[in-house]
Parts: C-alpha cells; sequence; structure tokens
C-alpha cells in the first residue's frame, strides 16, 4: 500500500519529525540544514547571518488578537529572533484563492505592513500567484527572513548542561485558543486572543544582559512539550518541567479541560523558551519582566542529568509524567 501525507505531516508532532528527516534531510543534507533549528546560521564577508523561512496556512485568516499577515511576519521574526539574530530584510509571498474579497486582501496586507514596520524589519521582496476557487481557503503566505546574529556564542543543544534552568515569556496556548474560537464549528465566546507579537526586541534585551542564555526557542505548532521533545533528543541530559510554574490563563485551562487538550501542546506565537544558567535565570526574569511581552515569565523546569532524553511533568500533587511528542496534533491549521 503506498504512504500518503496526512494533515498530522504538517504539525510539528512526531509525524512532522519523521517526514522531515526521511524525506527532506536525506535529499538535503548539509552541515547549514542538519541542525534543523529554526534558522540556518552561515558565515560571509565576517559576518554572521541568519536566514529562514516559514510558510502560514492558518484557518480562519482573522481570529482574536491577529490575522494571517501579522502571524506571517512576526512568525519569521521570532525565528531569527530565538537564533539570536537582529531581523533585518523579510520576503512576502501571497498564494491567493481566486474570489478573495479585495477588501480582505486590503486588510491583510496592510496588517502586514503594520507588524513589520512595528518591529523595524523591510519587507524588500515577493510574489503573487493567484489558484482556482477551492485551492487555498482564502490565502496562504510564505515568508522568509535575513538576520545579523549577535548572540556572543552559539545557541545549540550542546551547550546545555545539567541544573541549567528554563524560563518562559508568560502564558502558553493562548494562540491555539484564540484561533479555535474564531472557527464557526465551534460555538463559544471566549475573551482569549492570540499572543501573536513580534520577540526580537525582548529577546535583544535578554541577550545585552546575559552571556549565558544557552539555546532559544519559540514554541509554535506542537507547543511546549514538542520544543524540549526536540531540544533532548539523542542528549546527555533530560528535561523537568514543574507543573506549578508553567504559566497558563484559567481560561485556556477551562476550554482545554472542556475538549480534552493538553496545553502543552498548544501552539503559541509570542512566546520563547530560554534555557540558561541557573545562576542567571532570576536576572533573566527580572529583565524579561521589564517588557511588556515578559510580564508574566517563569521559571518553569530545569535540565535534569537523568533520564536522558526525556522530558517530565512533575505534577502539583508531586508524581512525574512523561511528556512525550505527539504523533499528531490536537488542532490543525493554527499556523
Amino acid at each position: 500500500m503506498k504512504k500518503k501525507i496526512l494533515l498530522a505531516h504538517g504539525s510539528g508532532g512526531r509525524l512532522a519529525h519523521e517526514l522531515i528527516k526521511d524525506v527532506f534531510l536525506r535529499s538535503f543534507d548539509n552541515k547549514f540544514l542538519r541542525p534543523l533549528g529554526d534558522s540556518a546560521i552561515f558565515d560571509k564577508e565576517k559576518i554572521r547571518w541568519a536566514f529562514t523561512t516559514d510558510s502560514y496556512v492558518i484557518r480562519p485568516l482573522f481570529f482574536p488578537g491577529g490575522d494571517i499577515g501579522k502571524l506571517a511576519v512576526c512568525g519569521t521574526i521570532n525565528d531569527l529572533a530565538v537564533a539570536g539574530a537582529a531581523p533585518l530584510f523579510l520576503s512576502c509571498a501571497l498564494i491567493i484563492e481566486e474570489g478573495l474579497e479585495f477588501s480582505t486582501l486590503e486588510k491583510i496586507v496592510s496588517s502586514i505592513k503594520e507588524a513589520a514596520e512595528g518591529a523595524g524589519v523591510q519587507i524588500i521582496t515577493g510574489d503573487t500567484k493567484v489558484v482556482e476557487h477551492g485551492s487555498a481557503d482564502g490565502l496562504f503566505i510564505n515568508t522568509s527572513g535575513v538576520g545579523i546574529v549577535r548572540a556572543r556564542e552559539d545557541l545549540s543543544p550542546e551547550r546545555i548542561e545539567a541544573g541549567d534552568r528554563i524560563i518562559i515569556n508568560g502564558t502558553i496556548g493562548d494562540h491555539s485558543i484564540a484561533t479555535l474560537s474564531g472557527r464557526e464549528e465551534f460555538d463559544f465566546q471566549t475573551e482569549i486572543e492570540s499572543d501573536c507579537a513580534p520577540l526580537n526586541e525582548l529577546i535583544g534585551m535578554a541577550l545585552s544582559g546575559s552571556q549565558d542564555i544557552k539555546m532559544m526557542r519559540d514554541p509554535t505548532r506542537g507547543g511546549v512539550a514538542s520544543i524540549f521533545n526536540e531540544i533532548v533528543s539523542g542528549q546527555s541530559f533530560g528535561i523537568e518541567l514543574w507543573e506549578e510554574k508553567i504559566p497558563i490563563k484559567e481560561e485556556v485551562m477551562s476550554i482545554c479541560e472542556m475538549l480534552g487538550f493538553d496545553p502543552l501542546y498548544l501552539a503559541n506565537e509570542g512566546k520563547v523558551v530560554l534555557i540558561a544558567k541557573e545562576e542567571e535565570a532570576e536576572k533573566l526574569l527580572s529583565i524579561l519582566r521589564s517588557h511588556p511581552l515578559g510580564k508574566e515569565s517563569q521559571i518553569m523546569g530545569k535540565v535534569i542529568p537523568e533520564p536522558k532524553g526525556k522530558v517530565y511533568l512533575r505534577t502539583a500533587i508531586g508524581t512525574r509524567r512523561v511528556v512525550d511528542m505527539l504523533t499528531g496534533e490536537q488542532l490543525p491549521r493554527i499556523c
């Protein structure tokens, strides 16, 4: 029987990682791609550059707190920022479905412009294609970005060691729940808005204030659980998360309990996870909390020596459970 692509292959979960490694990495393998980071890092003319690309296929196009245009700009900026880079330039390519209203397109383009200008980046190239009605959910966007790496040292799992602390800049799951509330098939109202935001200024402050950040990631598809499983894979350490320290809005938790979601696997679009030396954790926490996008920052866990390659959640009642990588995704089409 011939294997076929499933929606789960684009989820950020286990099937997505298998697809990347078994198909794309096998064909395109090189030293720049091999780390499978949020951005490729390379040296040119004595300058260290970061380069990234991403595509956005969210449904609905507009959701509480943002739209596909804002999401595309912020997502690419954040992929550069967590690689330790200052974003400079973006490309923007739009695949437009026949029948999309001009007013909708103009509103999204205006949102793209506002998000880019607010983050201090320029859109310097792009492309437009139109496809037949029914082929694109209205609009798909691809953005690529380049920036100059400002981190003093490489940000990679190889620098992580037992005892390091894990910090996040705010509540998890807001983007997934906001997107869900905008879908016609779900009949509930919520005041939760997406956390979609550019993190380059916040991350720049953290990098300027500390030389002991080991690694950063933005927990988008697959949530924080998938990010931490990626980090520990094949490494000589594990990660322990502290349930009582993970920031989650009460309304997000209530909706998760009602629908059977685990917030650890929900997507975020304005969150960064930092791993840093224990001695630097409180200092970094203070820096993050001084910025509007980091007021709810928390130290949410630590790096442990055993068991290697595993992620655990220490629950509020003191037990531990394994946090594995999902095969698929709880909620598709959210990024």
